[in-house]
């Protein structure tokens, strides 16, 4: 890496940078958990990670009753720099000093049997205890059907196909109250950053035998195959996949379309 603090990084530079400490590169930044058990402990983390010097214009946090969600971009470049990297080690560094650990939750299961706990290294127990609010153990929420809920870091998108993105993009700009995104892509995100960002995908005839709007999930790279075939075991079909890992093309049995998708395969 050169000395310029913010230099874009290719996928694979931030990507090898932030895999040991519990972070994935999703969608343009860097994206981790740290697994709580309380909101009292959630805000605390937050706090101290808001605090980290220079972490202004690049950390954006979520707060949960159990965990807490942090995610790494510097705004001015919208995209992943040396400096995020160094803020993820700082951060890392830090929840350490909680005896609790930055982890994107790879791999792990959406759900967990209620007398089972689910550590934040993957493993299972059977030593857990339930406590205020439905925490169980620090790693996940419990359902009405008491199932633990938790799964890896993600991001969210809508992809909207459009004859003319142009003429229809006013109206999903002021239904959904968004604001323009950064650069020259012409998307839609929410200004408070709670909704998923919007896309829209250039078609030249319509296609009245599919869906004109789909999802995009963007996974850590290491989290596709496991989400891909928990698709699969729950109906779907792979509809396309000659441009993975980049993104395969998932369809539901009456052929709604979702995307899952990674860093890789894009830095051609």
């Amino acid at each position: 890496m050169t000395d310029d603090p913010y230099r874009k990084l290719s996928r694979k530079e931030a990507s090898d940078a932030v895999t040991r400490l519990g972070w994935r590169l999703v969608l343009g930044e860097l994206q981790t958990q740290v697994l709580t058990g309380s909101l009292p402990l959630a805000a605390d983390v937050a706090g101290r990670a808001a605090a980290v010097p220079g972490a202004d214009g690049h950390l954006r946090l979520d707060i949960h009753a159990d965990r807490v969600i942090l995610a790494l971009q510097s705004a001015d470049v919208a995209w992943v720099t040396p400096r995020d990297v160094e803020l993820a080690h700082r951060i890392s560094a830090m929840v350490d000093e909680f005896r609790l650990h930055a982890d994107a939750q790879v791999g792990v299961d959406g759900s967990v049997d209620e007398d089972e706990e689910l550590g934040t290294d993957g493993d299972v127990g059977t030593d857990d205890e339930v406590g205020p609010g439905g925490q169980v153990g620090g790693d996940g929420q419990v359902g009405s059907d008491g199932e633990v809920r938790t799964r890896s870091v993600q991001a969210l998108e809508i992809g909207i196909d459009a004859l003319d993105a142009a003429a229809i993009r006013p109206f999903w700009r002021a239904v959904l109250g968004y604001a323009d995104e950064a650069g020259a892509g012409g998307g839609l995100v929410d200004p408070l950053g709670q909704g998923p960002a919007v896309w829209f995908q250039q078609i030249d005839a319509p296609r009245p035998q599919r869906n004109r709007i789909h999802l995009d999930v963007s996974v850590p790279h290491d989290e596709a195959p496991d989400r891909i075939a928990a698709t699969l075991a729950a109906g779907g079909t792979v509809t396309y996949d000659a441009e993975a890992p980049a993104f395969w093309v998932l369809a539901d049995a009456e052929g709604n379309e979702a995307c899952i998708t990674t860093w890789q395969g894009r830095d051609r």
